[in-house]
């Protein structure tokens, strides 16, 4: 099979992990790899994790920039759990972007084994980045900005839109879920997914999942809460509180789109709670659902989930990637529906999760598209900035 050529903007904890499981499953090191363990599609019409090649790696941080890629992912302030490390991108130096808002400003108040260090270099125009995108033969930008990144963001996505390229929005930043940004990808003709990667076995698809087999057996779910600690710079960067308006509306939406009425406001709190260093890019999630059964008698569930984060977020995004190369092969344009509702908590229109999967494996044999024609935005208040 051809290479699938991937561009990422944000070399963090997740790119980190996504480009050490390609080439994991790729050299196959050991038996886990080998029969594809953790992988819910060793292979996608012919793709495997190893086809997938990294061609561009943009960053501001002044201890990546610069760098070769193979050192890059393995700086601080990564601190995810290194699963594979025997690869090397001499020729692939991690390219200076452009901050915007990209960096929160309490940032700079934290150690620097921990917080972001933005480079002194030059930052680029989006012309720069649109010929890099050209000129590297990209087909994919993988967005990993920190949330809240909202005008970094929107800068990528003109790139992309200039330079022919899709977009698989990691971040909840609505632009795949956004009418107004899908109908520019749609007329120009490029396929795109998001928003906010649900990963693999993570608090949301957990909580959904514990939310819909309540409804489904007949209880009534009273109040709801999420609560998620770690130790990563995603979690430093959302004690800024300012920044967090999508995640919440992304993780809330997510779950509260599992009940056919959804739980008033003030009886569903979902959202992080709090940076623990200690826990690297260790996430332990406390849910709790409190409802009634049979007779009206009270029941409960109390969860705690503990996961490395990032390799979580992975497991999702090596096969949107595959998916949406496949899409670009048969010409497709606009949001995928069905991929972005598997693999995204904010996507354009939510699905069970079970009529997900279906769909997802419906397009993975037939290389066409579950649903067609228009739809309605997840959250129609939200108020558009696309030109």
């Amino acid at each position: 099979m051809e290479k699938i050529r991937v561009a990422i903007v944000g070399i963090g904890n997740c790119a980190s992990s996504l480009i050490q499981g390609i080439h994991y499953y790729g050299d196959a090191p050991d038996e886990s790899a080998a029969e594809g363990i953790g992988l819910l599609h060793p292979e996608i019409q012919g793709y495997r994790p190893g086809d997938v090649q990294i061609v561009a790696a943009i960053d501001i941080d002044a201890r990546k920039v610069g760098r070769p890629l193979h050192e890059a992912v393995f700086a601080p302030p990564n601190n995810t759990k290194v699963i594979y490390d025997k690869f090397r991108y001499d020729d692939l130096i991690v390219t200076m972007g452009s901050v915007l808002d990209g960096v929160a400003e309490h940032m700079q108040a934290w150690p620097e084994h921990q917080r972001f260090v933005v480079a002194e270099a030059p930052e680029a125009s989006a012309g720069q980045i649109t010929k890099l995108l050209r000129e590297s033969g990209a087909e994919i930008l993988m967005n990993y900005l920190p949330v809240g990144s909202q005008a970094a963001t929107e800068f990528y996505v003109e790139c992309c839109l200039e330079a022919g390229v899709s977009l698989i929005n990691c971040i909840p930043v609505f632009i795949v879920s956004d009418p107004q940004w899908a109908q520019r990808f749609r007329r120009a003709g490029i396929p795109c997914i998001g928003d906010d990667v649900k990963a693999q076995v993570g608090a949301t698809i957990v909580h959904r999942v514990l939310a819909r087999l309540m409804h489904d057996r007949g209880a009534k779910i009273d109040a709801t809460y999420q609560l998620n600690t770690g130790g990563n710079t995603d979690f430093l960067n959302m004690l800024n509180r300012s920044r967090l308006d999508s995640k919440r509306i992304s993780k809330t939406e997510a779950v509260q789109s599992q009940l056919d009425v959804p739980l008033p406001a003030d009886a569903v709190h979902i959202g992080p709670s709090d940076f623990v260093a200690w826990q690297k890019d260790n996430k332990i999630c406390f849910c709790r659902l409190e409802g009634r059964g049979f007779g009206g008698v009270p029941l409960n569930i109390e969860l705690r989930l503990s996961v490395e984060d990032s390799p979580n977020s992975a497991g999702e995004t090596i096969d949107a990637i595959r998916c949406c190369k496949l899409a670009r092969d048969a010409g497709q344009a606009g949001p995928m529906i069905e991929v972005s509702a598997y693999t995204m908590k904010h996507p354009p229109k939510q699905f069970t999760d079970a009529e997900a999967f279906q769909m997802l494996e419906d397009f993975i044999a037939n290389g066409q598209p579950a649903v067609e024609g228009t739809y309605e935005p997840a959250q129609s208040d939200k108020v558009s900035t696309a030109k």
